[in-house]
């Protein structure tokens, strides 16, 4: 709404659409029927969030999985997703994962997730198989290139690529027609065929072909005696008031609302958890991924809560220190940090934290359990948006103190 109103919207140095590089869909949106696609778990809760586009939040999977809502889910494939501990209320997804009849997880590591499967597939590493790239987003220069990353060394054992496991077990169902008999480079040359740009072509160009496009402005125009094409609304214009949020019951203008889970909105906790608690990934690692590598963890050893210096020296705490984070649903471990840009009533962890580092002697942490480091642990999904099912990770009140000494 900012875009619109100030102008910005497909207006140059505003928020644009580069133009894209032509190429294929590959996504089988078509192949789902609608009396399917009306199947999505999560769709009669949220009919305008994620299950609108197919996609499945981990509260909604955990209640099809353990409580048989909207129907119970009984088996998962799952590609190298750290659900325990990527999503809040670890515990509730290890126990939903561990009901399933089948869980296949394909990974590189034996993450707290892949220990709940039935079958462990290895993966490749990223630099073990080819990977096609077509536009890279941050701008139209970067848009327009294609690029095949190949291979640097090959698979170790009998790893496969995800897109491999995902064209052999098609195959295997009966479905290779849609996947090109399970030829995946035939499936690259599919998805780059109105490109122009061939296979061929970017093997032999490995910093990428960049393909002749400009930025159109005002797309939502169209020339003199044309019908403008608008925006992809109900209006067809920017709507500021929103027609279809308000035939689903919610507002239709945006509003603050107090997170449902504060001092304010709680005060029977403000005594006991008088921290507004939330969270941030820290920049050496991605996600709960590569705290097991040496160069990375070396200059990030333990896990950090950063604190205000006053908050700190009111619970004796100074940096560097052991503490716990406490919340309404239990307590971590993580090493004060102070930061004196913080409100004095917020607080900062981190999460992810579970490998270790034998290179360093540095521990791993339990998903679980008092020794845990785990953020999500002792956070949940609910309450959650009722519109997004965005859940409420950066927004729960806790207490820090200091650790237990021995």
């Amino acid at each position: 709404m900012l875009y619109a109103l100030t102008g910005c919207i497909d207006a140059p140095g505003g928020n644009v659409r580069f133009t894209p590089v032509p190429s294929n869909p590959v996504d089988g949106a078509e192949l789902l029927s609608p009396g399917q696609r009306a199947k999505t778990i999560g769709l009669g809760r949220r009919p305008l969030g994620p299950p609108r586009f197919e996609h499945v939040t981990g509260e909604d999977l955990y209640a099809a999985a353990l409580d048989g809502e909207p129907y119970r889910a009984h088996a998962l494939v799952n590609f190298g997703a750290n659900l325990v501990m990527a999503h809040g209320d670890s515990a509730r997804g290890r126990a939903a994962l561990a009901s399933l009849e089948f869980f296949v997880h394909a990974d590189l590591f034996m993450s707290p997730t892949a220990e709940l499967a039935d079958i462990v597939l290895p993966v490749a590493a990223p630099f073990e198989v080819d990977a096609l790239r077509i536009g890279f987003g941050v701008s139209q220069e970067a848009e327009s290139l294609v690029q095949l990353r190949t291979s640097l060394v090959p698979p170790r054992g009998e790893a496969r690529s995800d897109t491999e496991i995902v064209f052999a077990l098609a195959t295997r169902l009966g479905l290779g027609a849609h996947f090109w008999d399970g030829d995946v480079e035939a499936g690259l040359r599919h998805r780059l065929a109105p490109s122009g740009v061939t296979l061929e072509q970017l093997r032999t160009a490995p910093d990428g072909i960049s393909v002749p496009l400009a930025t159109r402005h005002g797309t939502y125009t169209a020339p003199p005696g044309e019908t403008p094409r608008g925006f992809s609304t109900p209006s067809g214009l920017v709507e500021l008031y929103s027609e279809t949020l308000a035939d689903h019951g919610q507002s239709p203008l945006p509003e603050f609302e107090e997170p449902r889970l504060s001092p304010r909105s709680r005060p029977d906790l403000a005594a006991e958890f008088p921290l507004v608690l939330t969270s941030a990934k820290p920049l050496r690692f991605c996600e709960s991924q590569h705290r097991n590598v040496a160069s990375l963890r070396r200059g990030h050893p333990d896990p950090l809560v950063e604190i205000h210096p006053d908050a700190a020296q009111t619970r004796g705490i100074a940096a560097g220190d052991w503490v716990r984070i406490a919340t309404p649903h239990g307590s971590i471990r993580a090493r004060a940090k102070l930061n004196a840009s913080l409100d004095p009533g917020v607080v900062c962890g981190q999460h992810g934290w579970w490998q270790g580092c034998e290179e360093l002697g540095l521990p791993a942490y339990p998903p679980l359990g008092p020794d845990s480091a785990n953020l999500n642990g002792v956070l949940r999904l609910v309450p959650s948006d009722p519109i997004s099912g965005s859940s409420p990770l950066r927004a729960s009140v806790c207490e820090v103190a200091p650790a237990e000494r021995g």
